[in-house]
Order: C-alpha cells, then structure tokens, then sequence
C-alpha cells in the first residue's frame, strides 16, 4: 500500500511537469495526442463496465503511463521545469 502511495505522489509531479510541458513552445509534436489519449484512457466506458478493471486502472496503470509519457519528453523540457 506504501507503493501506491509513493506512486501517486510522484504521478502529482509528473502532472505538474506534463502541464507545463504542453505549455511550452518547443513541445514535441506528439505530445499533445499522447495526453489526449491519457485522458480517453482516464474516463473510458471501460470503467463503468468493469468496476474492478476499472479500480486497477486509475490507481496503477494510469500513474505508470503519465510516467512513461513525462519519461519521453526532451530533457531541455523537463529542465525547464525544474528552474519555475
């Protein structure tokens, strides 16, 4: 449980840094569909049908990829971050 806890405080960073990254004017090109594509995953009908898919996930899968995507992004980006 102190996994999932971990996680979720990092996916809060990861959500500030995906927020300035789409901000930003040199962001990549497929930045802006990945999110988009987040997003969907984040309110598809797929949790209604299936609670218990569902419940994993918005509190596993849906951290890990919002880590994956800011893991992706160009590191002048993610400095740029880190100096606001």
């Amino acid at each position: 449980m102190l996994r999932l806890f971990r996680l979720w405080r990092l996916s809060a960073g990861d959500l500030r840094l995906l927020w300035f990254a789409l901000r930003h004017p040199g962001r990549p090109a497929w930045l802006l569909p990945a999110a988009l594509l987040l997003i969907f995953c984040a309110v598809d009908p797929l949790n209604l049908a299936l609670p218990v898919f569902g419940i994993v996930d918005e509190l596993v899968i849906l951290p890990l990829l919002l880590h994956l995507l800011v893991r992706f992004l160009p590191a002048e980006i993610r400095a740029g971050a880190t100096l606001r």
